[in-house]
């Protein structure tokens, strides 16, 4: 912990760092999250046999960063923000490597092991989000928190784009077919843990509370506030609410596609255009979140999510509409989970803000894993648009809460 709080000047440079250090953390540690998505799935098919088995590896990922949030969260807060951002890349890297040796021994229980542990991975990039509001103000939190979400793009479009160059790498090396792009993965994990020891000095979280304990002599608290619970519940059922709503219909979108005559090339590009949608305009929604408020952005992110879901239902049967839903769809996303996490991390009291963080991208994870597993149930029960229509059950859910947190302070 820092022996002085430093003057405002100095914060502001120090939280200047801070966010480049997380945005760069989260490029380099996304890549290994991009290769295990588009990889994921056809090593485990491949190692298995069977293609019906390959949904183990989107949801072997979903449930190791929910294993890990919670972790993580009480190491950071007992420790700091970097060991566990470290330790969750570490991790990660250990996951890694029991991908490759399960697949060159196609043990398959090895395999879903090592997916696992990547999870640890995406458990450290969610952290990060928090750990930009650590130093923030109320009037740039959201938008800190945006910066560091944007960064996501970057590594989730590096990641699948290096399968090519990482299979010819690999093959030189001697490793299994389709293993070669995780080399690019432990070189990117290995440069992002090296990142984050160096440049989070001092530690954003251990600085955070030194500047809240010493605010009654007078110091420049960038984050005391009184705590608000009700709010702050409201704010993780927000940001779990809008994740398993765009996993489920995120997830049976490429089945509906293809059943309705569209080629490879479409499910693409609807996909890439639907990740863009969930990264690309999070800086704005983090200005809107900063100006209007927490709430009013969240509820304009449902708006979004209604509308998706809405246009995918009455017009399924258009590939350009379900392309614009899902681009609605990541939008929505995008407002609801930079608004919510700025909302839960000012209505928790300094002491229980990291714990009740962890709880929330446990929540987020658990219900993305959820959505994705029943949704291949409901799509075979009512179809593309009965499941677009079920989840506006979610989305009216929150709306109903929202009331809730905004009686609970004036954010």
């Amino acid at each position: 912990m820092p022996d002085a709080t430093p003057v405002d000047a100095d914060l502001l440079r120090i939280r200047r760092r801070t966010l480049w250090a997380l945005s760069l953390g989260q490029i380099l540690g996304g890549i290994a999250f991009g290769a295990t998505l588009s990889l994921g799935a056809v090593i485990v098919a491949e190692v298995s046999g069977d293609d019906a088995l390959s949904g183990l590896a989107t949801a072997s990922v979903t449930l190791g960063a929910a294993a890990f949030a919670i972790p993580l969260a009480r190491l950071a807060r007992a420790q700091g923000r970097r060991p566990a951002l470290a330790l969750g890349l570490l991790v990660a890297l250990v996951g890694v490597v029991g991908v490759i040796a399960g697949t060159g021994t196609r043990i398959l229980p090895l395999l879903l092991a090592g997916i696992v542990l990547i999870g640890a991975g995406q458990a450290a990039n969610l952290q990060s989000r928090f750990a930009a509001a650590d130093l923030a103000t109320d009037r740039s939190r959201a938008r800190d928190i945006s910066v560091v979400v944007w960064a996501t793009t970057i590594g989730a479009v590096l990641g699948p784009n290096l399968v090519g160059p990482g299979e010819v790498l690999g093959e030189a090396l001697g490793l299994p077919a389709l293993t070669g792009p995780y080399v690019f993965t432990i070189a990117a994990q290995l440069l992002a843990v090296a990142m984050y020891l160096v440049l989070l000095r001092p530690d954003p979280l251990l600085l955070a509370a030194k500047l809240v304990a010493d605010r009654a002599a007078g110091a420049a608290s960038a984050i005391a506030r009184a705590d608000r619970p009700v709010a702050a519940r409201v704010a993780i059922v927000a940001i779990a609410g809008a994740h398993g709503v765009m996993v489920a219909v995120m997830a049976m979108t490429p089945v509906h596609l293809m059943h309705h005559g569209a080629t490879l090339t479409i499910v693409g590009l609807t996909l890439s255009l639907h990740i863009a949608g969930m990264y690309a305009l999070s800086p704005v929604f983090g200005l809107l979140a900063d100006r209007w408020g927490r709430i009013p952005t969240i509820v304009l992110g449902q708006a979004l999510l209604a509308a998706s879901l809405i246009l995918v239902s009455v017009a399924q049967d258009s590939q350009l509409a379900v392309t614009v839903g899902l681009v609605l769809l990541g939008l929505g996303w995008s407002a609801s989970t930079v608004a919510g996490a700025a909302l839960l991390t000012e209505a928790s009291a300094e002491d229980l803000r990291t714990r009740r963080q962890g709880r929330s991208d446990l929540a987020m994870n658990l219900v993305g894993a959820a959505g994705a597993i029943l949704a291949g149930v409901v799509l075979g029960w009512i179809g593309y648009g009965g499941l677009a229509l079920l989840a506006l059950v979610i989305v009216a859910a929150v709306l109903l809460l929202l009331p809730l947190a905004a009686r609970a302070g004036r954010r």
